[in-house]
């Protein structure tokens, strides 16, 4: 049933994601981040010290206690972590396999130019939040979305972006984490995937049942010791392979480029290929753009929007140039240096053997061992994904309640709850192709509202911006 199921859904939703990719999202990403970073003067640029002291200056696993919300710390704890998930590891895979090396390049740019889209939607979350009298906060897209657009066109853009990312993120997302949890434990521990679905679902069942407080306390010690563990083991790979470094970031600009020499076939259609990869995954791994992230930055407590602005900053910056950074220089430097089996490309034999859900694990395995690097990522691989499963609830949640009236919240969160954890399980028993494609659909579905009200809230943003920064 599964299999008929997936074989007719399978390329509709491939036809969809196509369009949208190559003629929506890569315009909107860019168009959005590069708007506001001329809006702002490069505000990324300009205040990366200022975020990079906000973060790191007060660090600590023990963020304040708050009668709700979060601390800064604990907001960026929980905003990186859902940042920080299968795209970094499985998306980057993904994007090198179909977009070549090249399409690292072009998620740089992604993530560049969304430094200063996430500044937008970190100010603007923290601008529109609404608390309610026992200090609940509600924050988010739906709220700057209404607030850019009043009446009928507001509310029905607002209800299509919660529809959406409860889709995306609630469910369909969190199948996609599971998904990846589960292949890469069978692949290291012989664990069925079934297995760990039910696993997961106790663990997260817990924590979801916990509402913020809890959730805020685990992702502020996860992330942290999550980020430090796979920087550690990257290191160690790439100082192993250090003499193909320059050879490494040399692929990465030549591919970006001249995609045609690897990839095969036209450079026209070679190059939209490498490009739309980049922005897709880059999208899924930062989320700058997608709506996602501003539901966690809405519950900091800090004194002005801006200070959450440029800590936001941080958690794209950390996700893409420090973690999916290195993890495509492990694969690059592993697997498409002369002595690899993709050096020529992905082509022949070797398709039949690596694929997106294995390939960090067998370049991880050229150092460690075939074994250990299995072990390794899957490992890294479950902080990662079951990190971003306890956020994406989170924003999921917040968008349920939206929907369906604070009166009724408890009633709403409950029976979300138990569809999100129901959808988990299922993510471990699915196919991984189609179970991106459906992910990847309502991520850039989210986009489009998103950026609409974006665009219409660029004075409250600059101005913002620029009083905090003139000095």
């Amino acid at each position: 049933m599964f299999t008929a199921i997936e074989n007719a859904l399978y390329p509709v939703v491939c036809d969809l994601n196509a369009y949208l990719s190559n003629y929506v999202l890569v315009f909107l990403l860019i168009a959005v981040g590069l708007w506001y970073s001329i809006r702002t003067r490069f505000v990324q640029l300009r205040c990366f010290g200022e975020g990079m002291r906000r973060v790191f200056g007060n660090l600590t696993l023990r963020g304040e206690k708050h009668k709700s919300g979060m601390s800064s710390f604990q907001a960026l704890a929980t905003a990186i972590a859902a940042q920080v998930g299968t795209g970094n590891i499985v998306g980057a895979s993904g994007a090198i396999l179909t977009g070549g090396p090249g399409a690292i390049f072009w998620m740089w740019v992604i993530a560049f130019f969304g430094m200063a889209t996430i500044y937008a939607e970190a100010t603007l979350a923290l601008t529109t939040r609404q608390v309610d009298k026992d200090g609940t906060i509600h924050g988010g897209p739906v709220y700057y979305i209404t607030t850019a657009f009043k009446g009928g066109f507001g509310k029905f853009l607002a209800g299509f972006f919660a529809v959406a990312i409860i889709l995306a993120l609630g469910f369909m997302g969190c199948m996609v984490q599971s998904n990846s949890i589960g292949s890469t434990f069978e692949t290291a521990f012989g664990v069925p995937a079934w297995v760990v679905g039910i696993a997961l679902v106790i663990l997260c069942g817990v924590i979801f049942l916990g509402g913020v407080r809890r959730l805020a306390a685990v992702t502020e010690k996860i992330v942290p010791v999550m980020a430090a563990l796979f920087l550690v083991g990257a290191l160690v790979v790439l100082a192993v392979r250090i003499r193909y470094i320059p050879a490494t970031f040399g692929m990465i600009f030549r591919y970006a480029f001249q995609p045609q020499a690897i990839l095969g076939g036209g450079f026209g259609y070679a190059l939209k290929t490498a490009l739309s990869q980049g922005a897709k995954r880059g999208l899924f791994s930062n989320e700058a753009g997608m709506g996602s992230t501003p539901h966690a930055h809405a519950q900091a407590y800090v004194k002005s929007p801006h200070e959450q602005g440029v800590v936001a900053m941080i958690g794209v910056f950390m996700d893409t140039f420090v973690v999916l950074t290195l993890n495509a220089l492990v694969i690059i430097s592993t697997l498409y240096t002369p002595d690899g089996p993709l050096a020529n490309g992905y082509t022949g034999g070797v398709t039949a053997v690596l694929g997106k859900s294995n390939l960090a694990q067998a370049a991880f395995g050229t150092v460690f061992g075939s074994r250990f690097g299995a072990i390794f990522v899957a490992v890294c691989l479950f902080f990662f994904a079951f990190s971003t499963v306890l956020s994406w609830n989170l924003f999921g949640k917040i968008n349920a309640i939206y929907l369906f009236g604070r009166k009724n919240a408890r009633v709403s969160a409950a029976v979300y709850t138990l569809i999100a954890l129901a959808f988990i399980f299922l993510g471990t028993l699915m196919s991984n192709d189609l179970v991106w494609e459906l992910t990847d659909l309502f991520n850039n579905l989210m986009v489009l509202p998103n950026a609409l009200a974006l665009f219409a809230l660029t004075g409250t943003v600059v101005a913002i911006a620029r009083s905090k920064t003139a000095k």
